[in-house]
């Protein structure tokens, strides 16, 4: 079949599209940025990209429309906290109008669970109204109604993990008694490819879960006893939803915006109404320890596939990379290191320019990369603890820490970096290294184009560190060697 997949650089989506391949499918990628979306020369004519923003109508005599199915993966959660019910119905209305002219037979949508509309949050409210606009095209829907996904660099298991792992002791708000079914993300996948084409789940939608309804605080109990630790938990009678998001915010890396909304879906109970469908499609369930015990095992092989975190939805919603990647000069201030090294010295640069951030940190003075990220995390950014997907891999699109990758081209070179922390203006880091004779540069160019006075303020206050920092952090580029395994 031939599968129209919308959502293909988001957590699911990034999933799904190698086990569609898998399948023998052939997939039409949509994505706001190609620029994002790197296509591996094993998909080579099995994979092509449409570049598409439904929040305006497509231009139909450009778009593809010989499809069998589509995937609508599109959600705003976590980059807005009171607009984004607008959005996704405007998304969903573009979707249907495009769908209605190609040959598409099914619209498959991974939604939220929503068994109790009286009480649903704005979040899971949108998510209804969104299925019930798809419903209403004239292409059959099938609605898979999820909770809580569990996996490797899903939102929900990385939010549980930095809450068990920082805190032995939580005093917690009462909603961590509310009851929810999570769901493992390979069972998740496994239900989206197990109804596509099967005419008996048109029109219809179904709860997926893992079969066992958990509290908030069961979950990370559990998660605790999978990972050997000892915590404890005690719930506090009243706790503002604003004190439960500031709360959620921060400790863990979640950003604000993601915060409230997870907050406001989680003061109601959100257990899966039952059906046949797992046992109808040979779908063996994944227990929630186990779903746990499963991502650590990817995370150990360093291969994760897809993070929240590598979604523009996870921080600023900034547009295309390609609004960002020239870097401009007019009115900009710069910082400019280089250094020589030899030709054999390239390949370890590259390994150590390709590592930075995450757990092996900024290279000179962690400290104060730290203390900034706590700064940032106070005036409502993102701070550092977003990390990275992959301790030695990075590409275009993806977080890191508090910066967006912008490029990331190994065989030049050259990695660039836009910040995405709080700042009275904008500012790139780009790393490059030039084969020059003998030897070769390594350059390291700090740009910031400040907005106002206050911007400039900021540059010189500043100054003074990146004298000593920048420049202990391109010594160690060049020397840093990680230890023999």
């Amino acid at each position: 079949m031939k599968i129209l997949l919308t959502g293909a650089t988001g957590y699911i989506g990034k999933r799904l599209l190698p086990v569609l391949l898998e399948q023998g499918h052939e997939v039409i990628a949509c994505v706001r940025d190609r620029s994002r979306f790197d296509v591996k020369p094993s998909w080579n004519g099995k994979v092509t990209v449409f570049e598409v923003d439904f929040l305006t109508p497509p231009i139909l005599e450009n778009a593809p429309v010989d499809f069998d199915a589509a995937y609508y993966l599109i959600h705003s959660m976590a980059g807005s906290i009171g607009d984004f019910e607008e959005r996704e119905a405007e998304s969903a209305r573009n979707f249907n109008a495009y769908l209605e002219q190609s040959k598409a037979k099914q619209v498959i949508y991974l939604t939220g669970v929503v068994n109790e509309e009286s009480k649903l949050s704005k979040h899971l409210e949108s998510r209804l109204q969104v299925e019930k606009i798809l419903a209403g095209s004239s292409i059959p829907l099938t609605a898979l109604r999820a909770g809580i996904v569990i996996g490797s660099g899903s939102a929900s298991f990385e939010i549980i993990r930095d809450l068990v792992e920082k805190l032995p002791l939580m005093i917690a708000p009462k909603w961590l008694n509310s009851e929810c079914q999570p769901i493992a993300v390979s069972n998740v996948l496994e239900f989206l490819t197990g109804v596509l084409g099967k005419a008996e789940y048109f029109n219809r939608s179904f709860d997926i879960g893992c079969g066992e309804a958990l509290s908030y605080r069961e979950m990370l109990l559990g998660f605790a006893e999978v990972r050997g630790l000892k915590r404890y938990i005690f719930t506090l009678p009243v706790m503002t939803p604003r004190l439960s998001s500031y709360w959620l915010y921060f400790i863990t890396s979640t950003s604000y915006k993601l915060a409230v909304n997870l907050v406001n879906s989680m003061k109601v109970d959100l257990v899966c109404a039952e059906n046949n469908l797992a046992s109808d499609l040979g779908i063996k369930l994944v227990p929630y320890k186990e779903s746990v015990r499963k991502a650590f095992s990817i995370i150990a092989q360093n291969a994760v596939i897809s993070s929240w975190k590598d979604s523009y939805r996870s921080s600023l919603d900034s547009g295309s990379l390609k609004d960002y990647v020239e870097i401009p000069s007019h009115g900009c201030l710069t910082d400019i290191k280089t250094r020589v090294i030899s030709k054999e010295e390239i390949e370890p640069v590259l390994e150590n320019i390709w590592s930075i951030g995450g757990r092996r940190g900024w290279y000179y003075a962690n400290f104060l990369w730290k203390l900034r990220g706590y700064l940032d995390k106070a005036f409502g950014g993102i701070g550092l603890r977003r990390g990275r997907t992959s301790p030695d891999r990075l590409f275009a699109g993806d977080a890191l820490d508090f910066w967006r990758v912008l490029l990331a081209d190994r065989e030049s070179g050259r990695l660039l970096l836009f910040a995405e922390m709080k700042l009275p203006g904008e500012a790139w880091l780009e790393f490059r290294v030039e084969k020059k004779d003998e030897n070769a540069v390594i350059y390291q160019i700090a740009t910031f184009r400040p907005k106002g006075i206050w911007g400039r303020i900021y540059w010189f206050s500043v100054l003074p560190f990146h004298i000593f920092v920048f420049n202990g952090m391109i010594n160690n580029i060049v020397r840093y060697r990680p230890p023999a395994a």
